[in-house]
């Protein structure tokens, strides 16, 4: 007797999913922590990057590591910073190699930086100025635009921003400072 079709598809879709999530209890608990982080974690990244497709990608990303992860995300104080983390690496990796296609002349759409993180009751001057920091922003090194970002956008501690991005807390107050110093300089008036 051979293996009916249909239970072969079954068998294949279930090889397709991550070893955790086989079973129910997994796939309820990763659908509860992408209810209740998935907005956050989008918001996140928002702020780090500026074309909703790449901020989609990396929620998607990072909720697809979680489901490889789901017995260390136990703890919720722990699963907030955890989230962070990985959306923070995403994005630098989204931005490195935005880096890499540029310097090959491989464009990137523009991004419309108000769809993403201007406030809704924004002036049109509030998003110009937002839009002419997102162009410095863009072209700084990435070590140096997540630092400044965390810092400033997302009024993050400096310990934590040395935290998050895995360096010394010399080390964060200097690329936060020279990112500081790049903005001012383009963006000085004189």
């Amino acid at each position: 007797m051979g293996t009916s079709p249909l239970a072969t598809n079954r068998i294949a879709a279930e090889d397709d999913q991550p070893k955790l999530l086989r079973s129910e209890g997994a796939r309820e608990r990763l659908a509860k922590l992408y209810a209740e982080y998935a907005r956050f974690v989008g918001w996140f990244a928002s702020r780090l990057l500026t074309r909703p497709d790449e901020v989609e990608d990396v929620v998607q990303e990072v909720f697809l590591i979680a489901a490889t992860n789901l017995e260390k995300l136990t703890d919720p104080p722990q699963i907030r910073g955890w989230l962070k983390t990985v959306a923070l690496r995403r994005a630098a990796r989204k931005l490195r190699w935005k880096r890499v296609r540029a310097r090959f002349g491989v464009a990137s759409l523009s991004a419309s930086v108000d769809e993403i993180v201007a406030a809704p009751g924004a002036t049109p001057e509030d998003r110009a100025a937002l839009a002419e920091l997102f162009a410095v922003l863009e072209k700084m090194p990435t070590d140096l635009r997540l630092a400044w970002s965390l810092r400033y956008m997302h009024e993050e501690t400096v310990e934590s921003v040395a935290e998050l991005c895995g360096c010394s807390l010399a080390t964060a107050k200097r690329r936060i400072s020279a990112a500081q110093g790049r903005i001012n300089e383009e963006l000085s008036d004189g």
